[in-house]
């Protein structure tokens, strides 16, 4: 393997990243580097290499980097940012694709993003379309490898502001996943370690091309990653 930072993960300290981190602390082969717009609390026995940088210079960052596998868990929602749509499209779309960009410009050969079910360029759902815009613009950067993934609600502890809506999905997640069979399993939810382990599971596949997990991909790939 080339020198260079064999893991660089963006989104460090949002719910994926931080079960990345942690799920790594027990994974002494792994080498993950983070890169961050501040320092932040770490999970108990993380084992990476921060990379603290405005995210002006993040492009620079990368390009001193050279990882071998971005990890794109980077993301906001509308109500972080106010309800305003031009802020939410400039974290979720402009500044995931200007780090997709640097990294793919520094030679990383494999990009895994966290993206969203029902992720779709041409929804009327505001979210979704910008997703979907997302997916669309990495997929035309042509990584050797791109792997999507799309879970339902995202289960797990968050930092920062509750999200009254988002603990009651979690409440009732475990009740109405199993009614979700079919075409509806992409909607049954996933819990945040579990998104980790396929995330690890899917680093440094040595197979090319786009490829689009939906939840029961992740949890099948996270029973790998975690056996």
């Amino acid at each position: 393997m080339s020198e260079g930072v064999p893991l660089l993960l963006v989104g460090a300290t949002g719910l994926i990243g931080a079960a990345v981190i942690a799920a790594t602390a027990t994974q002494p082969d792994v080498h993950l580097a983070a890169l961050a717009r501040r320092e932040a609390p770490l999970p108990p026995g993380a084992r990476l290499e921060m990379l603290v940088a405005d995210p002006a210079d993040w492009p620079a960052a990368i390009a001193r980097a050279r990882p071998h596998v971005l990890i794109l868990a980077l993301g906001t929602t509308i109500a972080a940012v106010g309800g305003d749509r031009q802020a939410f499209r400039a974290v979720d779309h402009d500044l995931v694709c200007a780090v997709a960009r640097a990294a793919r410009a520094a030679g990383t050969r494999q990009a895994i993003l966290v993206s969203s079910v029902g992720a779709d360029a041409v929804s009327r759902n505001f979210y979704l379309s910008v997703k979907g815009e997302t997916e669309a613009a990495l997929g035309a950067l042509n990584f050797a490898r791109f792997d999507v993934l799309r879970p339902g609600l995202l289960r797990g502890r968050r930092m920062g502001a509750p999200r009254p809506a988002e603990r009651l999905g979690q409440v009732l997640a475990p009740l109405i996943d199993p009614l979700l069979r079919g075409n509806l399993a992409k909607y049954r939810s996933v819990h945040a370690r579990e998104v980790a382990a396929a995330i690890l599971a899917l680093a440094g596949q040595p197979g090319r091309g786009r490829h689009v997990h939906g939840s029961p991909d992740i949890h099948r790939l996270a029973r790998q990653g975690l056996t």
